[in-house]
């Protein structure tokens, strides 16, 4: 039953294995050797915004916009969250999804929150044993918890191992899939070996129906509104992405004079040629690192020189890329119709033959037909 109960959610419990972007907080164990950081993701804040997820609970038209309400307060911090390190991290994701569930418990009905909870814990996968709830429900001890610490230790340190090595080349990209899939296999191996068969019982009522997590899509924040301070709008703006939802949008940091920036400048310009009449909207954020990208007259003859016919903005102080979180020069986004963030690239796209236009481009295919 375990291995029925955790088999084909690959697209959204990949964070299990490996450190989420976005961030996991850390589960703390007491072993004869030392405390161990056990990563769990962050899913609360992953799942309640997609589409699948709301309509596995049945939220009303109501429910959706206060759901969408509550995301608006938590998700900047979430977003700038990412560039934190694991210790503040891990007190910051418990503290958003505090708020959040705290928020989400006076608008959903009972029924939905404790099908939420089963969702909560199906998402988390095999760590589900290490949650307050789950582990209080079973009567995990303090024996099998170390145990199945040392476990699931074992899987991180094996798939850092896998993404270096498939980093490096030393790997191809099916020999690495299948030794992550032996990896996860003896994960789900070790949990079975170690519980007894009322916990197993239980761990699959506490899960209760399966639901098919490869229809998740939408799983990082709402992208952060466009700043007014400090800025100046070169051309076709001022713009609110509050104002573009329904549209598709690439928003592109970059400063003129920066060499990695100016190669990724006719991939924005093909997309805008490509796909401004089917929705795409392409916004150029120009913050400035060097004297002379500070000179708005240089600045707009740039804008000029490179062709660049969609809207671009100068952000003289930075308060666009502060509240970005953004860190470098080339950086752009992608944002749904919703105006969630779904994809971004930072650096040169097709830098040493990688194909991140290519990927990138796909993407925007993808968003536009939702």
């Amino acid at each position: 039953m375990l291995h029925s109960l955790w088999r084909a959610r690959p697209a959204f419990i990949a964070a299990v294995l490996a450190v989420v972007l976005l961030g996991c907080s850390s589960v703390h164990a007491d072993s004869s050797d030392n405390s161990i950081d056990v990563q769990l993701p962050p899913v609360l804040l992953q799942m309640i915004r997609d589409d699948a997820v709301q309509k596995e609970l049945k939220l009303t038209v109501s429910q959706k916009s206060q759901t969408l309400a509550a995301l608006g307060s938590v998700d900047p911090r979430w977003w700038l969250a990412r560039q934190m390190q694991a210790g503040p991290l891990a007190i910051e994701l418990a503290s958003l999804t505090l708020m959040l569930r705290t928020e989400l418990a006076t608008f959903l009905t009972p029924a939905q929150q404790k099908r939420l909870a089963e969702l909560e814990r199906q998402a988390v996968g095999t760590r589900m044993v290490l949650r307050d709830d789950v582990a209080a429900e079973l009567t995990i001890t303090d024996a099998q918890r170390d145990t199945l610490v040392a476990a699931f230790k074992q899987t991180d340190a094996s798939a850092a191992q896998l993404q270096s090595e498939l980093a490096k080349g030393q790997l191809d990209a099916t020999e690495s899939q299948s030794k992550l899939d032996a990896v996860k296999a003896a994960e789900r191996q070790s949990i079975v070996d170690v519980l007894s068969e009322a916990q197993k019982l239980g761990l699959a009522k506490l899960s209760g129906p399966a639901f098919d997590f490869s229809q998740v899509r939408r799983t990082y924040p709402l992208a952060p509104e466009m700043e007014d301070r400090g800025v100046t709008w070169i051309q076709g703006g001022p713009l609110k992405l509050e104002e573009l939802r329904g549209k598709v949008v690439a928003v592109h940091f970059y400063a003129f004079q920066c060499i990695n920036c100016q190669r990724n400048f006719p991939h924005y310009d093909g997309w805008h040629r490509d796909f401004a009449d089917r929705g795409l909207v392409v916004i150029g954020i120009q913050t400035p690192e060097t004297s002379a990208e500070r000179d708005l007259k240089k600045v707009a003859s740039a804008v000029a020189s490179d062709g660049f016919e969609f809207p671009v903005v100068m952000d003289a102080s930075s308060t666009n890329w502060a509240a970005w979180g953004n860190t470098m020069w080339p950086s752009v986004y992608l944002i749904d119709k919703q105006g969630f963030i779904r994809r971004w690239w930072q650096g040169e796209m097709n830098w040493q033959g990688t194909e991140g236009e290519q990927q990138m481009r796909e993407t925007i295919e993808m968003l536009l037909k939702e």
